[in-house]
């Protein structure tokens, strides 16, 4: 399973961290990432990050302001939310791949076979 924490309220320019660990049946996952689901949208590729070259992959709306890394052990993905913005608000999934990500379709929901429960981040103005 996937495990996600550390969402909650802040005002715009804040900053807030998630942390996704996987376990039980979810082993040694190989790629693993962040997507987000706003009210009345369609959920969204965040970022990802590959296992063994660490290859980090984002989303042009979170590019310079998010932040992905994984753990040495490569079971725990940590998402550091800087300059966070209202439009950022949504339920953030943290997802998992048996196999290691395609760049080229990293945001792809069809990469990842495992989805934790969501976790709310609300930026308010």
């Amino acid at each position: 399973q996937l495990q996600a924490s550390g969402g909650g309220s802040v005002q715009a320019g804040e900053s807030l961290r998630l942390s996704c660990a996987a376990s039980g049946s979810v082993v040694s996952p190989n790629g693993m990432g962040w997507y987000r689901q706003a009210p009345g949208k369609e959920r969204e590729g965040v970022a990802s990050i590959r296992r063994g070259d660490a290859k980090k992959l984002y989303s042009d709306s979170v590019k310079g302001r998010f932040t992905i890394s994984r753990d040495s052990a490569e079971n725990t993905i940590v998402l550091q939310m800087n300059n966070l913005k209202p439009e950022d608000t949504a339920v953030y999934y943290c997802a998992a791949s048996r196999y290691n990500l395609i760049v080229s379709a990293w945001s792809q929901r069809t990469q990842y076979d495992y989805w934790g429960q969501g976790t709310l981040v609300t930026v308010s103005s």
